[in-house]
């Protein structure tokens, strides 16, 4: 037997076996009957001492912390976060044009879900009713979904009550005749 037959058997043997390992590799890749376990997964152990405890709840909002930081805020403070996190959506100038939320000049005492030149009001937010005054726009500014499930207002909401209370205060000068803070 020369070498060129002694190759032709030997590729032929190779050839086999990796035909019958190919074929078993591909069973357990695409689902052949392999015996798995019962139960996908794994449990993890129970921590020790005892079973698990509930997380805390989330706070819930209070105006009157909000209330107490009038006085410590301004509203050029409040002028820096609108720039910040409102500015993309909302202008704040009197006749401003409507970007993807309304005109926030005269806001404070505006009925809610109407007016600033918008138009495009979610249903949730035209049915809220009511006028928006520092209570609840704190409440909604502080969580937008919380206050009115189902709005549009893609904003996460701001949970520091002095940084509210500034932007509330420049929210304020908002107006011909701007309302009194609460104290």
């Amino acid at each position: 037997m020369n070498a060129y037959e002694f190759n032709k058997i030997a590729g032929w043997a190779l050839s086999a076996l990796l035909f019958v390992f190919g074929m078993q590799a591909a069973g357990e890749i695409f689902g052949g009957s392999h015996h798995g376990p019962a139960k996908a997964g794994y449990t993890l152990p129970a921590p020790k001492g005892g079973p698990a405890t509930a997380a805390p709840a989330a706070e819930v909002f209070n105006f009157a912390k909000v209330s107490e930081q009038f006085g410590k805020v301004t509203a050029d403070a409040g002028k820096e976060t609108f720039t910040a996190r409102c500015f993309q959506c909302h202008t704040s100038d009197k006749g401003g044009a409507v970007k993807q939320g309304p005109n926030l000049y005269g806001v404070v005492g505006r009925d809610i879900g109407k007016g600033g030149g918008f138009t495009r009001f979610s249903k949730a937010m035209a049915d809220k009713g009511g006028k928006w005054d520092m209570a609840s726009l704190a409440a909604y500014l502080n969580d937008p979904k919380g206050f009115i499930p189902g709005n549009q207002m893609a904003f996460p909401g701001l949970k520091d009550e002095q940084e509210l209370a500034a932007l509330l205060t420049y929210i304020n000068t908002l107006a011909d005749s701007p309302a009194p803070l609460p104290k």
